[in-house]
């Protein structure tokens, strides 16, 4: 199949990319410019592309345009403002990219009137947190007090209001949680900034340390995407939304995944709570994943251990010399043969 990802410079757009390579796809790309240090410069993934888009999503001409160049069977659209916490710094520019982007896509797929499947990722951060201990499933209300959580609670609402209107068409919802792997490099991210610590022989600061989240490998969610698609491919129909969250074993503290990682890197446990200053986050955070499990075929394939684990030899075998593209080959050839 050719794919076309939007976002694929970034870090779960980088590994989804190259996933989709092994699996023998052809792959074009739409996103905004990387910088040296980003995974996907350090893997060569232009080399790997049919085709590649440069620029901003939030540009309605440049989005329309590259959907009317590229030859595609399948949309996968990932690009966003990311970050909890730069969202409050740049709330116009997390709303404009967030939602406007996504209609920007959304639209340009509509006015080709082809319909081949397309899946818009938006965040298990979409959920009304009412601060309840056992995971929201797909049919909860959405909403969110924080930018980056509200703009892609509006991203997803503006999807369904979509789907409504253009019925014929393969579209499903994909709402995952905190993505850990070798590679990223995101900024006010806890195992990038916990592997610069260490790196540096610095104490991590941690804002939050009890604070509970959805951790699962990169390569656990993105074959939850694929399961989606491989679903709109099979019957091209409306399929909603889902959520691609760990296991209930799997959803572990701030402070625990931080001890687990210093473990596997042999050094001593150690962190310092900084507190959370101006800028909120939720406390706890659960998604229920049986929708996926049940009529998908879903599941996580890797423990909360086993996913800090082939992060931290990732990391690992970077220093001592191996290529990312190498690394990031080899976790996802081991992980298919799982």
């Amino acid at each position: 199949m050719r794919f076309l990802v939007t976002g694929h410079t970034g870090f779960k757009g980088t590994w989804l990319t190259m996933y989709l390579k092994y699996l023998g796809h052809t792959v074009s790309g739409l996103s905004i410019g990387s910088e040296p240090h980003w995974l996907c410069n350090q893997v060569n993934l232009k080399g790997m592309l049919t085709d590649e888009y440069i620029g901003d999503v939030r540009d309605w001409e440049f989005v329309k345009q590259s959907f009317r160049s590229s030859e595609f069977d399948a949309v996968v659209h990932l690009a966003a403002q990311s970050l909890v916490r730069e969202s409050f710094r740049r709330p116009r520019f997390t709303f404009e990219t967030n939602v406007q982007g996504t209609l920007n896509v959304l639209e340009s797929y509509f006015e080709l009137n082809r319909r081949v499947p397309i899946l818009i990722v938006t965040t298990d951060k979409v959920y009304r947190n009412d601060g309840r201990r056992q995971g929201y499933i797909e049919s909860d209300a959405l909403g969110s007090s924080d930018p980056y959580s509200a703009s892609k609670a509006m991203a997803d609402l503006m999807t369904q209001s979509l789907q409504e209107l253009y019925s014929d068409f393969p579209i499903a919802i994909a709402r995952a949680g905190n993505v850990i792997g070798g590679g990223d490099v995101s900024k006010e991210r806890l195992l990038p900034d916990l592997m610069n610590a260490i790196q540096q022989g610095l104490t991590p600061h941690l804002r939050l340390p009890n604070a509970i989240r959805p951790w699962q490998h990169v390569l656990d969610c993105l074959n939850g995407y694929y399961k989606i698609l491989e679903a709109l491919v099979i019957s091209p129909t409306q399929l909603g939304a889902w959520n691609i969250g760990p296991a209930q074993e799997n959803i572990k503290s701030v402070r625990e995944l931080t001890e687990l990682v210093q473990d596997k890197m042999n050094v001593q446990r150690s962190w310092n709570q900084t507190g959370n200053d101006d800028m909120p986050e939720s406390d706890f955070l659960l998604l229920d994943s049986s929708k996926a499990r049940r009529d998908l075929g879903w599941d996580d394939l890797l423990s909360f251990e086993e996913s800090v684990e082939w992060t931290v030899n990732w990391y690992r075998s970077v220093q001592k010399g191996a290529m990312p593209r190498e690394a990031t080959m080899g976790d996802i050839e081991r992980f298919l043969s799982l």
